[in-house]
C-alpha cells in the first residue's frame, strides 16, 4: 500500500504536469490555424492534443523514469507497477470548437489503482485534484485558496440533480430504459459532459453523474477526486471504472440506487 506521504511527491508532480499541460494547450485554444484530424475512430485529435502528450511524456521520462506511461495518444510505453495516465485534452470535440469546457487529465495508477488524480480546466479558470488519504481539493475565479470537496447528502433520487454528456452509447450499453428513467426521474437533468459532470459530484454540485463508454484516460483521474470527496466513481455494474468502461459517480447515497437502474443491480460491488 502506498501511504500518503510517498504520494505527495507524486501529486506535486502531477501538478506540475498538469500547468505545462495548461499553457501548451492554452496557447492554441481558439487559434485560426489550429490542425485537426480524424482518428481511426472517428474521434478529432488537434495538433495541441499530440502536443501536450509529447511534452508530459517527456517530462515524466526525467522524473519519473522508471514508471510507465498511459496515453491516449501514444498508447502505453514501459511495464511498472506504477502507470502514469495522461488524457491531453478531454473534450477535443468542445477545444477544436471553441468552447472552454475541456481539461488537462492527469493520474498515478499504482498496481491499477489511481491513487492521485488532477484535472485542469484552464478556459474555465478551474483545477480539481487529490491524493489518496489526503482529500480532494480544488480552485477556482471565485475560490483562488484552494478548498476542500465535500459530495452532497441527498439522499432521495427525486431531489437529486443529474449530469451527463449525450444519449449516445446508452442503448449499446443496455442502459437506456435507465437513463430514461434518470431523466424523467430526477430534480434536474443537465447535460455538463466529460469530465465536469464528475467533477460537480466531486464539489456537491451534482449528485449523479455518468457516462455509457469511456477509456482509462478519461477516468483515471477522476476517480480520486471523487473517491477523496467522499463519492464513488464505479463502472455502472458498480465495479472498476477502469475495467468496465463506464463512468457511475455519485454522493454515495444514490450509488446503488442508480447502479440497478442502469440495468446491472445494486448487489454489485460498490465499496472500492
Amino acid at each position: 500500500m502506498t501511504s500518503t506521504a510517498d504520494l505527495s511527491a507524486d501529486l506535486d508532480l502531477a501538478l506540475q504536469l498538469a500547468t505545462l499541460g495548461d499553457a501548451i494547450a492554452m496557447y492554441r485554444f481558439r487559434a485560426e490555424d489550429l490542425v485537426v484530424e480524424t482518428k481511426p475512430d472517428l474521434t478529432p485529435v488537434s495538433e495541441a492534443d499530440r502536443a501536450v502528450e509529447r511534452a508530459l511524456r517527456d517530462h515524466l521520462s526525467v522524473h519519473r523514469p522508471d514508471d510507465a506511461i498511459l496515453g491516449e495518444e501514444y498508447g502505453t510505453a514501459g511495464a511498472a507497477s506504477r502507470t502514469w495516465v495522461i488524457d491531453p485534452i478531454d473534450g477535443t470535440k468542445n477545444y477544436v470548437r471553441g468552447v472552454p469546457v475541456w481539461a488537462v487529465l492527469v493520474a498515478l495508477l499504482v498496481d491499477g489503482d489511481p491513487v492521485v488524480g488532477v484535472v485542469s480546466a484552464p478556459a474555465l479558470g478551474r483545477r480539481w485534484w487529490a491524493a489518496a488519504g489526503s482529500g480532494a481539493w480544488a480552485t477556482d475565479p471565485s475560490s483562488p485558496e484552494p478548498r476542500r470537496l465535500r459530495v452532497s447528502a441527498v439522499a432521495d433520487l427525486a431531489d437529486a440533480s443529474f449530469s451527463y454528456s449525450d444519449a449516445q452509447g446508452w442503448a449499446e450499453r443496455g442502459a437506456g430504459d435507465g437513463l430514461a428513467t434518470l431523466l424523467d426521474g430526477t430534480w434536474r437533468q443537465r447535460a455538463y459532459g466529460d469530465f465536469w459532470s464528475h467533477m460537480l459530484v466531486a464539489e456537491g454540485a451534482v449528485d449523479v453523474a455518468a457516462e455509457p463508454h469511456l477509456e482509462t484516460y478519461d477516468m483515471a483521474a477522476l476517480v480520486p477526486v471523487v473517491r477523496e470527496a467522499g463519492g464513488l466513481l464505479t463502472s455502472f455494474d458498480g465495479g472498476d471504472a477502469l475495467v468496465g468502461g463506464s463512468a457511475l459517480s455519485t454522493n454515495g447515497l444514490l450509488h446503488a440506487g442508480v447502479a440497478s437502474l442502469l440495468g446491472q443491480g445494486a448487489s454489485a460491488d460498490v465499496t472500492r
